[in-house]
């Protein structure tokens, strides 16, 4: 992503910011404040985190959702294939 940081962009990482975690009504604010569906911001955020101008505008969330996403990418990939339980 180059460029600058759009108030669109902004506004994702201040909910990211601001929401505190495992709770289920988020989606909803995401549509009544950002005007988005939860698919639509979640695609918008992993944008973000990849993007180095978010990274210089909030290093620390952008290290956390990154630390984040890559934990959850190798829990997925280290799990047992056919393993219910």
């Amino acid at each position: 992503m180059l460029g600058e940081m759009t108030e669109r962009d902004r506004a994702i990482l201040a909910m990211e910011t601001a929401w505190p975690r495992h709770s289920g009504a988020k989606e909803e604010v995401i549509r009544a404040q950002l005007g988005m569906s939860a698919a639509r911001y979640y695609q918008l955020l992993g944008r973000l985190i990849d993007s180095d101008v978010a990274l210089e505008y909030d290093p620390m969330l952008i290290g956390r959702l990154r630390r984040i996403r890559d934990a959850r990418a190798l829990q997925r990939s280290t799990r047992t294939p056919g393993f219910v339980g």
